[in-house]
């Protein structure tokens, strides 16, 4: 388990507590609101897909960046654990998906840490196995430079983990509510784009990422989904700003973009009708981080998620 530390402000008592300071205190099942956190720490996905690896260690360096963080809601935290990849992939995301399971059943909100984007295939899992009614629609919001609609060529990977959930959607005869923000025409082929378009998916190209169009391209999915899982991949970001990913994005868009896009998603929950209580962050690769930028960054946008959810 990750040891949390960092620094206290005694002289500010309840006022000044951070990150490291709240989490996994006994009485956190009993309290009204609570956060736990879920790792996947593996880089057999980001390896099938042909990635650089060193995403195994992508968990531990998201939790080192949010201790530090100060704790600003009357909320509990907990932290439960990482899934450890030992022989495949497969095994290791139906742990991750337990996990994600067993915190949605005691917690608010469920957040995972990765690891690949073979975490994406892990949270569906586990979200699915949460719901009472099998039949409610799942809706997936993906802030993604990739659309992760790979064809497993054979193996699955960090790059197949929403047409994995579209096909186990066709197979039980529902519907695939999927969009993705940030889409990049130079790093997806006329494929991906074909299965795209098949799928029904939505998206928006990096250079569209503006809020009017976010808010077109969402509100007619969004009104007819039961549950949303929003899944935030680090490479849809500019390399200067995300550098520790598999795959860095020469454009990108704003982290600004994404923050206010996810204060808006919490705030039409009572609106339109839908629960949203499982977000991810994928693609963290400490070994080709620069002082740490793409880490804090990844503690930043849990941050908001939390504050978007908890706090408001």
């Amino acid at each position: 388990m990750f040891k949390w530390q960092g620094r206290i402000d005694s002289e500010d008592g309840s006022r000044g507590l951070r990150w490291h300071q709240v989490i996994d205190h006994d009485d956190h099942l009993k309290h009204p609101k609570s956060v736990a956190l879920v790792g996947l720490a593996c880089d057999l996905g980001v390896q099938a897909n042909k990635g650089r690896v060193g995403a195994v260690d992508g968990p531990n360096s998201i939790r080192a960046a949010l201790a530090n963080l100060p704790w600003h809601w009357d909320a509990a935290l907990a932290d439960l654990g990482d899934s450890h990849a030992k022989h495949d992939l497969a095994s290791v995301q139906n742990d991750y998906a337990a996990k994600v399971t067993e915190g949605l059943a005691h917690h608010s909100l469920v957040i995972g840490l990765g690891g690949g984007h073979e975490i994406g295939w892990g949270s569906y899992l586990g979200l699915e196995a949460a719901l009472a009614n099998k039949q409610q629609r799942i809706g997936i919001i993906n802030f993604d430079a990739h659309f992760d609609l790979r064809r497993p060529a054979p193996d699955t990977s960090s790059g197949t983990p929403f047409r994995q959930v579209a096909e186990h959607r066709q197979q039980h005869g529902l519907p695939f509510d999927y969009a993705c923000l940030g889409v990049s025409k130079a790093a997806n082929t006329p494929a991906l784009f074909d299965f795209a378009a098949a799928s029904g998916t939505r998206f928006l190209f990096d250079h569209q990422c503006q809020m009017d169009a976010a808010v077109t391209l969402l509100a007619p999915m969004l009104r007819d989904i039961d549950e949303l899982y929003v899944t935030i991949c680090l490479d849809a970001f500019p390399a200067a700003i995300a550098p520790g990913v598999s795959a860095p994005s020469a454009l990108g868009i704003s982290p600004q973009f994404v923050i206010t896009m996810l204060d808006w998603l919490a705030a039409q929950q009572s609106r339109l009708n839908y629960r949203w209580r499982l977000c991810d962050i994928a693609e963290m690769n400490p070994r080709y981080d620069s002082d740490n930028r793409t880490a804090k960054l990844a503690a930043r946008l849990a941050f908001e998620t939390v504050d978007a959810l908890i706090g408001k």
